[in-house]
Protein backbone atom coordinates (compact mmCIF):
# COMPACT_ATOMS: atom_id res chain seq x y z
CA UNK A 1 0.00 0.00 0.00
CA UNK A 2 2.78 2.60 -1.01
CA UNK A 3 -0.25 5.05 -0.70
CA UNK A 4 -0.11 5.09 2.87
CA UNK A 5 3.65 4.71 3.19
CA UNK A 6 4.22 7.38 1.08
CA UNK A 7 3.23 10.73 3.26
CA UNK A 8 5.49 9.31 5.99
CA UNK A 9 8.48 9.05 3.40
CA UNK A 10 7.62 12.62 2.58
CA UNK A 11 7.24 13.74 5.68
CA UNK A 12 10.49 12.03 6.76
CA UNK A 13 12.46 13.42 4.09
CA UNK A 14 11.26 16.61 4.82
CA UNK A 15 12.65 16.16 8.43
CA UNK A 16 15.92 14.72 7.25
CA UNK A 17 16.51 17.45 4.66
CA UNK A 18 16.37 20.25 7.62
CA UNK A 19 18.19 18.48 9.52
CA UNK A 20 21.83 18.69 9.49
CA UNK A 21 23.90 16.87 6.65
CA UNK A 22 25.77 13.65 7.28
CA UNK A 23 29.55 14.42 6.29
CA UNK A 24 30.80 12.10 3.10
CA UNK A 25 27.08 10.43 3.63
CA UNK A 26 27.35 8.49 0.07
CA UNK A 27 24.77 8.35 -1.52
CA UNK A 28 22.43 10.98 -0.99
CA UNK A 29 19.53 10.87 1.45
CA UNK A 30 16.67 11.45 -1.12
CA UNK A 31 18.42 8.46 -3.25
CA UNK A 32 17.92 6.62 -0.13
CA UNK A 33 14.88 7.04 0.77
CA UNK A 34 13.84 5.88 -2.91
CA UNK A 35 15.87 2.73 -1.76
CA UNK A 36 13.30 2.38 1.35
CA UNK A 37 10.22 2.67 -0.65
CA UNK A 38 11.39 0.38 -3.16
CA UNK A 39 11.66 -2.51 -0.66
CA UNK A 40 8.20 -1.66 0.79
CA UNK A 41 6.20 -4.63 -1.37
CA UNK A 42 8.84 -7.12 -0.17
CA UNK A 43 8.31 -6.06 3.90
CA UNK A 44 4.28 -5.65 3.36
CA UNK A 45 4.33 -9.47 1.58
CA UNK A 46 7.11 -10.71 4.40
CA UNK A 47 4.91 -8.91 7.07
CA UNK A 48 1.54 -10.26 5.92
CA UNK A 49 2.88 -14.01 5.92
CA UNK A 50 4.45 -13.61 9.30
CA UNK A 51 1.30 -12.26 11.02
CA UNK A 52 -1.25 -13.32 8.86
CA UNK A 53 -3.41 -10.24 9.48
CA UNK A 54 -3.23 -7.48 6.64
CA UNK A 55 -3.85 -4.32 8.72
CA UNK A 56 -1.37 -5.33 11.32
CA UNK A 57 1.39 -6.02 8.67
CA UNK A 58 0.67 -2.71 7.35
CA UNK A 59 1.01 -1.35 10.93
CA UNK A 60 3.71 -3.72 11.22
CA UNK A 61 5.75 -1.69 8.12
CA UNK A 62 4.95 1.68 8.68
CA UNK A 63 6.34 1.01 12.44
CA UNK A 64 9.59 -0.54 10.34
CA UNK A 65 9.76 2.66 7.95
CA UNK A 66 9.22 4.94 10.48
CA UNK A 67 12.15 3.32 12.64
CA UNK A 68 14.20 3.23 9.50
CA UNK A 69 13.52 7.13 8.51
CA UNK A 70 14.29 8.31 12.17
CA UNK A 71 17.57 6.29 12.33
CA UNK A 72 18.93 6.79 9.17
CA UNK A 73 21.79 8.31 10.36
CA UNK A 74 22.47 4.60 11.95
CA UNK A 75 22.49 3.00 8.54
CA UNK A 76 26.12 2.24 7.06
CA UNK A 77 26.61 3.22 3.36
CA UNK A 78 27.42 0.40 1.25
CA UNK A 79 26.26 -2.44 3.32
CA UNK A 80 22.88 -3.84 2.44
CA UNK A 81 19.78 -1.70 3.02
CA UNK A 82 17.00 -4.46 2.33
CA UNK A 83 19.14 -6.62 4.83
CA UNK A 84 19.01 -3.58 7.30
CA UNK A 85 14.81 -3.25 6.72
CA UNK A 86 14.23 -6.44 7.26
CA UNK A 87 16.20 -6.88 10.65
CA UNK A 88 14.13 -3.78 11.49
CA UNK A 89 11.00 -5.36 10.52
CA UNK A 90 11.69 -8.69 12.39
CA UNK A 91 12.82 -6.92 15.38
CA UNK A 92 9.38 -5.45 15.81
CA UNK A 93 7.51 -8.35 14.92
CA UNK A 94 9.47 -10.44 17.17
CA UNK A 95 9.27 -7.48 20.03
CA UNK A 96 5.69 -7.36 19.59
CA UNK A 97 5.41 -11.41 20.47
CA UNK A 98 7.14 -10.27 23.28
CA UNK A 99 5.28 -7.66 24.61
CA UNK A 100 2.07 -10.47 23.99
CA UNK A 101 0.30 -8.68 21.68
CA UNK A 102 -3.37 -10.34 20.81
CA UNK A 103 -2.94 -11.62 16.59
CA UNK A 104 -6.31 -11.93 15.70
CA UNK A 105 -6.63 -14.58 13.52
CA UNK A 106 -8.15 -13.85 10.34
CA UNK A 107 -8.57 -17.20 8.33
CA UNK A 108 -12.55 -15.85 7.14
CA UNK A 109 -10.82 -13.00 5.68
CA UNK A 110 -7.63 -14.74 4.09
CA UNK A 111 -10.63 -17.59 2.69
CA UNK A 112 -12.41 -14.45 1.24
CA UNK A 113 -9.45 -12.60 -0.37
CA UNK A 114 -8.32 -16.81 -1.75
CA UNK A 115 -11.65 -17.01 -2.95
CA UNK A 116 -11.62 -13.90 -4.66
CA UNK A 117 -8.02 -14.90 -6.77
CA UNK A 118 -8.56 -16.70 -10.18
CA UNK A 119 -8.05 -20.07 -10.14
CA UNK A 120 -9.42 -23.36 -9.86
CA UNK A 121 -11.34 -24.72 -6.54
CA UNK A 122 -7.98 -26.54 -6.23
CA UNK A 123 -5.71 -23.70 -6.57
CA UNK A 124 -7.32 -21.90 -3.78
CA UNK A 125 -7.52 -25.02 -1.47
CA UNK A 126 -4.01 -25.80 -2.31
CA UNK A 127 -2.85 -21.85 -1.04
CA UNK A 128 -4.95 -22.20 1.55
CA UNK A 129 -3.23 -25.30 2.91
CA UNK A 130 0.29 -24.39 2.30
CA UNK A 131 -0.44 -20.91 3.98
CA UNK A 132 -2.08 -23.33 6.98
CA UNK A 133 1.23 -25.34 6.15
CA UNK A 134 3.78 -22.63 7.13
CA UNK A 135 2.13 -21.50 10.15
CA UNK A 136 2.81 -25.08 11.29
CA UNK A 137 6.54 -24.88 10.87
CA UNK A 138 8.73 -23.34 13.37
CA UNK A 139 9.81 -19.58 13.44
CA UNK A 140 13.01 -20.03 12.80
CA UNK A 141 12.67 -22.18 9.53
CA UNK A 142 9.48 -20.63 8.46
CA UNK A 143 11.74 -17.07 8.47
CA UNK A 144 14.49 -18.49 6.21
CA UNK A 145 11.55 -20.52 3.94
CA UNK A 146 9.89 -16.81 3.49
CA UNK A 147 12.60 -14.81 3.15
CA UNK A 148 14.27 -17.01 0.67
CA UNK A 149 11.35 -18.81 -1.20
CA UNK A 150 8.96 -15.66 -0.89
CA UNK A 151 11.31 -12.81 -1.73
CA UNK A 152 13.92 -14.34 -3.08
CA UNK A 153 16.37 -12.88 -1.02
CA UNK A 154 19.84 -14.63 -0.90
CA UNK A 155 21.46 -17.00 1.29
CA UNK A 156 23.91 -14.02 2.23
CA UNK A 157 21.13 -11.58 2.76
CA UNK A 158 19.17 -14.03 4.76
CA UNK A 159 22.06 -15.00 7.25
CA UNK A 160 22.93 -11.13 7.64
CA UNK A 161 18.87 -10.06 8.91
CA UNK A 162 18.83 -13.23 10.77
CA UNK A 163 22.25 -12.82 12.32
CA UNK A 164 23.16 -16.70 11.33
CA UNK A 165 25.72 -18.35 9.52
CA UNK A 166 24.92 -19.26 6.06
CA UNK A 167 25.19 -22.50 6.89
CA UNK A 168 22.33 -22.32 9.33
CA UNK A 169 20.55 -20.84 6.70
CA UNK A 170 20.78 -23.19 4.54
CA UNK A 171 20.02 -26.13 6.95
CA UNK A 172 17.23 -24.47 8.31
CA UNK A 173 15.91 -24.18 4.72
CA UNK A 174 16.28 -27.57 3.92
CA UNK A 175 14.35 -28.89 7.02
CA UNK A 176 11.88 -25.84 6.03
CA UNK A 177 10.73 -27.39 2.98
CA UNK A 178 11.07 -30.82 3.73
CA UNK A 179 8.31 -30.31 6.56
CA UNK A 180 6.29 -28.17 4.54
CA UNK A 181 6.69 -31.01 1.81
CA UNK A 182 5.58 -33.42 4.29
CA UNK A 183 2.54 -30.93 6.11
CA UNK A 184 1.45 -30.85 2.39
CA UNK A 185 0.95 -34.69 2.30
CA UNK A 186 -1.00 -34.62 5.17
CA UNK A 187 1.57 -35.31 7.89
CA UNK A 188 1.06 -33.92 11.58
CA UNK A 189 3.23 -31.18 12.68
CA UNK A 190 4.98 -33.67 15.22
CA UNK A 191 5.12 -35.90 12.18
CA UNK A 192 6.85 -33.54 10.01
CA UNK A 193 9.12 -32.11 12.73
CA UNK A 194 10.31 -35.23 13.14
CA UNK A 195 10.84 -36.56 9.65
CA UNK A 196 12.33 -33.24 8.54
CA UNK A 197 15.06 -33.05 11.46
Amino acid sequence: MPERCSPLITASAETAAAGPADAGAVPPRAVIIGQIEQEIPRLRRFARAMVRDAVLADDLVQECLERALSRLHLWQPGTNLRAWLFTILRNLHINGIRRRQSVVDIDDEAQAAIGSAPGSQMDRLELRDLRRALQLLPTEQREVVLLIGLEGISYGEAADILKISIGTVKSRLSRGRRALRLLMEGYTAAEAARDAA
